[in-house]
This record gives C-alpha cells, structure tokens and sequence, in this order.
C-alpha cells in the first residue's frame, strides 16, 4: 500500500536575554500520509530546562482536518516516570485509559455533543497539524475552536495524562517566506489566542509558521511572555513508498531553495 513520509528534527532554544540562543531541547517527528487518508504522528520529545520532560506520543489524525482518532502519551518528568495513557475518538465519545505518579489508574469517557477538533498532545510538531484547522478560503483574520482537547493543561505538557477539555482561536495572519536552519520556504504564519477562559493560567502569546501546503510542517514557533522560547525546524525529509519501495521525494508543493 502506497504512503507517504515526513522526517525531521526541531530544535529547541530560549529567547531569555541572559541565555538567547541557548539550546535547551529537540524533538524527533516523523509524519506518515497513509493511503485511507490518516496522518500518523510520531514524536519523541525532550525539554532540558529542570524539570526536564522527555515525551513520546503516537497520534493518528484524519489528514483532511486534523481531527484526532486515536494517540498514545508516556511522559517522564524529571528523570522520573510521570505517567502513560492511550485516547481514542468517535463523533459522540472520548475516552482514556491513563495512569500517572499522582492520580494512579484512571478512566474516562466523556459523551460530546460535538465531535472533538483537536487533541494537544503537546509535541512541537504537531501545532503545525493544528493550523490545518483554520479554514484559509476565509482569508486573514481569526477562528474560534471550542471543541478541543488535551492530554496536559500544563504549558509545558507536563502533567498526567488525562483529557482536559477547552477552546482557543487560531489567527491567520498571512503568507511570507522565511528561512530556517532547515532551509528556506514560503510559509503562513499564524497565532494561537484566546486560551484564559480555559487553562489553569493563560497561555504566553504563541506564533506558528508553517509550510504553505497541505502538509502544515512546523518551520518555526515563538512563544512570548514568562516562557521566551522558540522553536526551528533543523532537519527535513520526504520519503515515498510504493510495491514495497521507499525512496526520498519532493514535498508535495516545491518550497523555494
């Protein structure tokens, strides 16, 4: 069965003043375009600042809208296992099976009367697949989401995991080309706003760019207020399979050299 892959490497680096530039996590993706139409996200992520945090999730997602289908979360939190859960999704259900270090065993089914639009699972990788969401023949301008979902309130996704249930607006600002460590790509850039009503504490004002596709990979992403982080793409490629055969290819729409 024919499919389509998407690797790379994200770095992780502080904007503080005192330490600008400093590199202080990385996150390994890969994105897997599969022939029925879902996107499967892997992603291992590590943040070194105390407590560091190492992540590894498993996210599939209908490629269409990024709706979420079914993901898995295991989380170490200070060089200590915090917690490791399994979610799946349908129109009417989202349910877990989680244990974590503070809560143990849980359950949790929730009966929606919407279907959930996003699951946040907190890899750097996938706030590119959650611009998908904006529906761009609107043009500029902004888009509220009140049907989302995720796995920690915590900014940093450093807590349980176990479904957290919120809304947030997804601004579009325009199209630009910007260059990064990876290369240089004609991009749309994009803010996530709107976040106090839900979260335990509202989020820093956050900036995405992504590739200007249909495969909304993260190029950059700057997170303001007491955070000042940011995040770069460093490594990208594209790799298709067919009759058993994998060989690299070309992004589905060129980017610029």
């Amino acid at each position: 069965m024919p499919y389509r892959s998407i690797r790379g490497r994200i770095r992780y680096t502080s904007h503080k003043p005192e330490r600008f530039g400093e590199e202080r996590g990385r996150e390994y993706f890969s994105i897997t375009q599969q022939a029925d139409g879902t996107d499967v996200l892997q992603a291992h992520c590590e943040i070194d600042d105390a407590p560091s945090v190492t992540r590894d999730i498993v996210q599939a997602l209908r490629h269409s809208d990024s709706a979420p289908l079914d993901c898995s979360v295991r989380l170490t939190v200070g060089d200590k296992f915090e917690g490791t859960g399994w979610f799946r999704f349908t129109d009417k259900l989202a349910e877990c099976e989680t244990f974590n270090q503070r809560d143990g065993r849980i359950t949790q089914r929730m009966e929606l009367e919407a279907p959930v639009q996003w699951m946040q699972c907190h890899p750097i990788a996938g706030d590119g697949l959650l611009m998908r969401l904006y529906d761009l023949s609107q043009g500029p301008g902004k888009q509220h989401f009140p049907n989302m979902m995720l796995s920690s309130p915590d900014h940093r996704g450093a807590t349980g995991p176990m479904l957290f249930k919120m809304g947030f607006s997804l601004v579009y600002v325009g199209e630009t080309e910007i260059t990064v460590e990876a290369g240089t790509f004609h991009a749309r850039h994009f803010q996530v706003t709107d976040t106090a009503a839900d979260l335990p504490e509202e989020h820093p004002p956050y900036n995405v760019w992504v590739t200007a596709d249909d495969d909304y990979i993260l190029l950059r992403a700057e997170v303001g207020g007491y955070m000042q982080t940011h995040y770069e793409l460093a490594e990208l490629d594209y790799f298709a399979a067919q009759d058993g055969k994998t060989e690299a290819s070309k992004p589905a729409v060129e980017t610029p050299a």
